[in-house]
């Protein structure tokens, strides 16, 4: 059983595919050639916002789109210790603080409560986590953020990409969208990729500056950045890809269900999808006190699973010098202690999810 299937998606569009990396060898634009500008327009579109600026990582994204707001050395950034290294390890790597703040008990998500508490003199911005596949809770997110005096908000929906949120996509909720396109993804490419969107011009016009080395025009470096162009060839793929995309994101809905259904009812708690929000299901992730358990009888019976974010970011060894203790954020720690995600993509069987159910069931 595959845990994420490209397998079955790749024959479903390789004639495509095929048509679209011909024409990219065919012109030998190989770096922001005519494909990285059509997928930019369409992603746009697709998100709802005037600019999307494609990147070379979900990981440069957020970097651009920190040193494009002008953040660094004595600032602080208020984010999760429950997501991937990449989310805190930009803010460090400008010389920023990373602030971190538990997630809430229903969504395993930034919790805006604990938001308002952690705000000081030194914030400079906030960064939430779309984290398996569904957003936080912007709005509130962002009316604490402007009674903080408009203090810019980085969406970090590197999992939550075709999501919404009150009926507007991820991505076009803050001031930054920021996604990634890692193989894995619900939209993935066949390498690195990622993308930030705005409908600030100006903040536009920056952070594709700093995608070229802050180049302004040829022989002219006015402002620092670095080499976070797109490859070509990843946007063909991805321009193949938005053809299914959306089919692909109610069959993940659909498969979700399907789980819901067969695992309901038990100990095992279920992925929460608050209210007003939809989910992509990047990852489709319960949590049991009995996580090791479950997954050694999911492996006996050749099953895939996984334990995302096991050890948080808090208890990282590179962040030890923020003087973070065991017990200092207990929601994501509960959560990273339990947590186990099972197989999730579009074309994964109603028979295989069976499978999985009676594997969890002993």
């Amino acid at each position: 059983m595959q845990f994420i299937d490209l397998k079955t998606q790749q024959a479903r569009i390789r004639p495509e595919l095929e048509r679209r990396i011909g024409a990219v060898l065919d012109h030998g634009q190989y770096v922001l050639g005519p494909e990285v500008n059509e997928l930019e327009a369409r992603l746009a579109s697709y998100v709802g916002v005037e600019h999307c600026i494609g990147a070379a990582s979900g990981t440069d994204t957020l970097l651009i789109a920190l040193m494009a707001l002008g953040i660094g050395p004595g600032d602080e950034v208020i984010t999760v210790p429950y997501t991937w290294i990449s989310t805190a390890e930009m803010i460090a790597l400008i010389g920023a603080v990373p602030v971190f703040v538990d997630i809430d008990e229903k969504t395993w998500n930034m919790d805006p409560a604990k938001v308002a508490e952690a705000i000081t003199p030194a914030t400079k911005a906030i960064m939430p986590v779309g984290i398996y596949g569904q957003t936080a809770d912007m709005t509130a997110i962002n009316e604490i953020a402007r009674r903080h005096g408009n203090l810019p908000v980085i969406e970090d929906a590197a999992q939550s990409f075709g999501a919404t949120h009150q009926g507007t996509r991820s991505c076009a909720l803050s001031t930054i969208g920021s996604t990634s396109f890692f193989p894995s993804k619900p939209l993935g490419a066949y390498g690195e990729g990622g993308a930030l969107f705005t409908n600030d011009g100006p903040l536009a016009d920056t952070m594709r500056q700093i995608r070229v080395h802050g180049q302004a025009e040829k022989h002219q470096h006015p402002i620092l950045g670095v080499n976070g162009r797109l490859d070509t060839l990843q946007a063909a793929v991805l321009l193949a890809k938005m053809d299914v995309f959306d089919e692909e994101v109610a069959s993940r809905q659909e498969v979700a269900a399907i789980y819901n259904a067969r695992l309901g009812g038990g100990e095992l708690t279920l992925p929460p999808v608050a209210e007003g929000n939809t989910s992509v299901y990047a990852q489709y992730t319960i949590l049991s006190e009995r996580r090791d358990e479950l997954r050694r009888l999911l492996a006996k019976a050749d099953i895939p699973s996984v334990s995302y974010y096991a050890v948080p970011l808090h208890r990282q060894p590179v962040f030890s010098d923020l003087g973070h203790a065991e017990g200092d954020f207990p929601v994501t720690e509960r959560v990273a202690a339990q947590g186990l995600s099972l197989p999730m993509n579009p074309y994964l069987s109603e028979a295989e999810i069976e499978r999985v159910c009676s594997a969890l069931n002993g």
